[in-house]
């Protein structure tokens, strides 16, 4: 019996149970990782998983129970009665929720997620590419001395979503994705490290050269760092690191941290949030991205929705519980960390909008002073309700418009929402770094600290 036979017929039994709705989740998975040393394979790991999850809503209370299925779903009759006895029975202990529910069918968004390239790569080729991104960051510059992680990995996942008000959907989604870390060393004996990554749903937009080749040239950019006194300058953050900041502001963009007052953003809808040159994006329909899919973790199509525009907080990204208590309709946006889990509110693909015009190097030449944030550390540490921080960065100091030497053990501090607001320039170079997006930022005077 097929997956979504087999969904269907679970949804049905729930039903004959005394539940009013029901909903399965059922995840297969195959994957191949290859990290490469010294030109072979220092690791590999070969995986398969699927998985099931039923959800059920009994008298407004919600039950629910999971099930693993090495062997796959065609044989597992007495599991799956076990998993809806386990979800039936859990109801009994939940307290009623009005606003529990699940979503009803619309149509899936069309969107370009399956390359039959990645489903059928054999395990030589992931291994040629990982030693090819290990050679390509030693061959860049002899100051590149080492490699500690040059690692490629590939696979395909199927999802089927059925529930009981008319959710019936199968999609099958690839991924390769590449990263290296690079260590530079130079005479002086300074030792710096850069890295650099690629991730996609299609084979051929993945370089793996390329990423090589960026993390020496990172590396490379900060040998013979030098320590700076306190100073109160603008910055202009590389993509990396602005989209380190963006994963901050994402948390607080969701409905589900604002009803839980873990959100800086709360009560701020329709205010001016941040700069006005800004415009952020979520957008789960843009082809190959590693965040898009033809609909969420509950089966609600996905969109492309403009959360911040001209620096206004337009709205918030939604489940459909959320959505409910906020008496609003879900945005596409329920995000399971795995079939183990009921679905939470997540970004698809997060982005900060690219401006047509200036490239990093013209921010610098604005500049007469100034530092090129290339690397920051602990950014993870900042507060997600106040959005404060205190980060360690790496860069290039700027003078009269041109980077004139490395800085190092520098510390930036402020707070997110403050940061955003300070943004005076919007670079053309929008990078994505698996889910999340930024071009270079240029903000005015930040705190920066030797």
């Amino acid at each position: 019996m097929e997956a979504q036979e087999v969904a269907s017929d679970i949804v049905r039994k729930a039903l004959n149970r005394g539940c009013t709705a029901a909903e399965v989740f059922i995840k297969s998975s195959r994957g191949i990782s290859v990290e490469a040393k010294d030109g072979k394979v220092e690791a590999m790991e070969v995986s398969r998983g699927f998985g099931l999850s039923l959800k059920v809503i009994r008298r407004r209370r919600v039950g629910f129970a999971f099930m693993t299925l090495p062997a796959g779903i065609g044989s597992c009759g007495e599991e799956i009665d076990r998993t809806i006895d386990g979800a039936v029975q859990g109801s009994e202990w939940t307290a009623a929720d009005e606003y529990a529910g699940i979503p009803d069918h619309m149509p899936p968004a069309e969107v370009l997620v399956f390359d039959e390239k990645i489903k059928n790569i054999d395990e030589g080729d992931v291994i040629r590419d990982a030693v090819l991104l290990e050679d390509s960051a030693l061959s860049y510059d002899e100051r590149i001395k080492k490699v500690r992680k040059a690692a490629v990995s590939a696979g395909s996942e199927k999802t089927v979503i059925v529930n009981s008000k008319g959710v019936n959907t199968v999609y099958e989604a690839t991924y390769y994705s590449a990263h290296v870390t690079a260590l530079a060393a130079d005479d002086g004996g300074d030792n710096q490290m850069g890295w650099d990554y690629a991730g996609s749903r299609r084979l051929s937009d993945i370089d793996i050269k390329s990423v090589g080749e960026g993390a020496s040239k990172r590396a490379l950019e900060l040998l013979g760092s030098v320590r700076i006194s306190p100073v109160k300058t603008p910055v202009i953050l590389a993509p990396f690191v602005a989209v380190e900041f963006l994963e901050i502001l994402s948390a607080s963009l969701s409905a589900e941290a604002v009803q839980k007052q873990r959100s800086f953003l709360a009560g701020k809808s329709g205010q001016q949030v941040v700069s006005p040159l800004l415009d952020i994006m979520d957008d789960g329909t843009m082809d190959w991205r590693t965040g898009t899919k033809p609909v969420d973790d509950e089966g609600v199509p996905v969109a492309d929705k403009t959360l911040i525009s001209g620096g206004v907080l337009r709205g918030f990204i939604h489940n459909t519980y959320t959505a409910a208590r906020d008496d609003t309709v879900s945005t596409g946006n329920a995000a399971r960390g795995s079939f183990k889990s009921l679905p939470g509110v997540g970004v698809t693909n997060f982005y900060i909008k690219p401006d047509g015009g200036r490239s990093c190097d013209d921010m610098v030449k604005s500049l007469s002073r100034g530092i090129l944030i290339l690397g920051a550390m602990g950014v993870h540490t900042a507060n997600p309700v106040s959005g404060d921080f205190s980060v360690g960065i790496s860069g290039q100091r700027i003078e009269n418009g041109e980077t004139v030497c490395p800085v190092k053990e520098a510390v930036i501090s402020g707070n997110i929402l403050d940061m955003f607001r300070k943004v005076e320039g919007v670079g053309n170079d929008l990078m994505f770094y698996g889910n999340t997006g930024s071009p270079s930022l240029l903000i005015g005077d930040m705190d920066v600290s030797g």
